[in-house]
């Protein structure tokens, strides 16, 4: 009976692991709906999470289109359906590559540094400074990245799609000898306005689960630089996870 008492343990422990990070979430949307909003802060984050990271992106995204152009070009030739190049890598970035390849650059970019930073005002006791003083620190620390994450991760999600479509096009019409007119023609009758919307929906959600869990990770961090740096990797690799776990979700449920 002593493996069903620490089954019993592992479950009771995750439980509340889980009840306190919807909690944080919960507190954290709450501040976030009422007033006041600290403007700078929000801006000051977007300017952090977003525009940081447009290299980033910039980079995987040309290059993640460049491989799906080499790549599809290769496989469609099999069968030749090469003119449905275009089509393949627009919905493939849009619908899927784009929003989580995205999130995975903005979790290692930005939610390692956002969990690093909560995680050292924690350990130096600023937290409970601010706490002191009657300053909430929801509102200063967690609800600007929250906000900045929902707004940022869409925007960059559509630099990504948007790159990556014409790195696609740089390999397949310009290396590969597809037609500008075909590529783009057929990507026009074959992608609708809910693949876009399928993907700003996950890349809106993405930001949630990212600002989410690396504020919660850095916000209840333990004492010391080992403290900070297990709340780091912890961060990251769980927002990961997550990432691709409610792409799987929303893909089979919702889409």
């Amino acid at each position: 009976m002593i493996w069903i008492s620490k089954l019993g343990e592992i479950t009771l422990s995750l439980l509340n692991r889980i009840g306190r990070m919807g909690l944080f979430l919960a507190k954290a949307f709450l501040c976030a709906i009422t007033p006041p909003l600290k403007f700078s802060w929000i801006i000051k984050q977007i300017w952090f999470i977003g525009f940081q990271s447009t290299l980033v992106i910039f980079l995987t995204g040309a290059f993640s289109g460049m491989v799906l152009g080499l790549q599809g070009f290769h496989t469609l030739n099999r069968f030749g359906s090469t003119a449905l190049l275009g089509p393949m890598v627009a919905l493939s970035l849009i619908k899927e590559l784009g929003p989580v390849l995205s999130a995975l650059m903005v979790t290692g970019r930005a939610g390692s540094a956002m969990t690093a930073e909560i995680g050292i005002m924690r350990t130096t006791e600023q937290i409970d400074a601010m706490e002191l003083m009657g300053l909430n620190p929801f509102r200063y620390l967690i609800v600007p990245k929250l906000i900045a994450g929902i707004i940022a991760l869409p925007l960059l999600t559509a630099i990504f799609d948007v790159v990556g479509i014409f790195g696609g096009y740089f390999v397949g019409g310009k290396l590969l000898g597809v037609g500008e007119g075909t590529y783009f023609g057929e990507m026009a009758n074959y992608v609708r306005i809910e693949d876009v919307l399928e993907g700003i929906y996950k890349s809106l959600s993405f930001g949630v689960i990212i600002t989410w869990v690396c504020c919660y990770k850095g916000y209840s961090a333990g004492f010391g630089a080992e403290g900070v740096s297990k709340a780091t990797t912890q961060a990251v690799v769980l927002s990961s996870v997550l990432v691709l776990f409610w792409d799987y979700i929303m893909t089979s449920l919702l889409f």
